[in-house]
């Protein structure tokens, strides 16, 4: 196949050109540098020229507080670059593989969330990710994450782990909740939701749901620290204060792919080794 992404400089996007190229695949990979999304004329004239048989959209505005200050640049990058993904798609006769996130949600189910449990954003983030949901035509897949990390770009092991190298004991939240999902993982999925022109919304973590203050944790055993140095603190508690309200509850159950009869996705500390083991190398 050939196939167009956004984003490929960022954490997920890196290992989507990884992946699909490896697997034989013809991959034109975009970073922020090369196309700007929110420039439609730029977004036509690249997928022209290449004609795509499939589009993963991977480029986004993720900074989450950032967002919260200024909605107009969320909205611009995270829904009308969408739109104009989507326009240019349309062009080419292309479907487009959108990822999104658990901040859809509100965060009070009291038990993870399907694919048809309703959305209700609390974060300009959210509400941004969502309308790009909302750009999609029929035919096209959403791809909800959750809380991913990467050997590419800044994440939260990344953060824990230099933390761990500056300070005695770390400090997270423990009423936060969450599968932590990790990018070659991510990638190695929706690679296979396109080359199988599987379309609608699939939900796609690492399983185990854990708290911030778990995942911590399960950070310093993976490289030989004492877990016990992490203590929880309750959201509330967090100085300063985040600007974008955090869904309690981000625990996405992964239910289209079992239904669908795909193979499930392997437990966050697997991938959480590898991880660790090739950031200390």
């Amino acid at each position: 196949m050939r196939v167009l992404i956004t984003g490929a400089g960022g954490q997920v996007g890196t290992e989507l050109v990884d992946v699909f190229s490896a697997g034989g695949h013809e991959v034109q990979g975009f970073t922020h540098a090369t196309l700007d999304v929110t420039r439609r004329d730029a977004v036509r004239v690249a997928v022209m020229e290449f004609h795509p048989d499939a589009i993963v959209h991977s480029a986004a505005w993720t900074a989450v507080d950032a967002c919260e200050s200024d909605p107009d640049r969320a909205f611009a990058v995270n829904a009308i670059g969408t739109r104009y993904v989507v326009e240019a798609a349309r062009l080419v006769d292309a479907p487009v593989h959108y990822i999104s996130t658990d901040y859809v949600f509100d965060g009070l189910k009291d038990s993870p969330y399907v694919e048809w449990d309703q959305p209700n954003p609390q974060s300009v983030y959210g509400l941004s990710k969502l309308a790009g949901e909302s750009e999609l035509d029929d035919g096209s897949t959403v791809v909800r994450t959750s809380w991913v990390c990467g050997f590419h770009g800044p994440n939260m092991v990344k953060t824990i782990l230099r933390l761990a190298d500056e300070h005695e004991t770390l400090s997270f939240v423990d009423d936060q909740f969450g599968h932590p999902t990790f990018a070659d993982d991510l990638a190695a999925m929706i690679t296979k939701l396109v080359t199988e022109r599987r379309s609608g919304v699939f939900h796609v973590t690492n399983a185990g749901p854990v708290s911030w203050f778990e995942f911590a944790q399960e950070v310093l055993l993976a490289a030989g620290q004492d877990p016990a140095r992490v203590h929880p603190i309750a959201t509330a508690d967090l100085l300063p204060a985040r600007p974008a309200p955090r869904p309690a509850n981000s625990v996405l159950d992964n239910a289209a792919l079992r239904l669908s009869g795909m193979a499930s996705t392997a437990d966050f500390r697997v991938p959480l080794r590898r991880l660790v083991d090739r950031v200390a190398t």
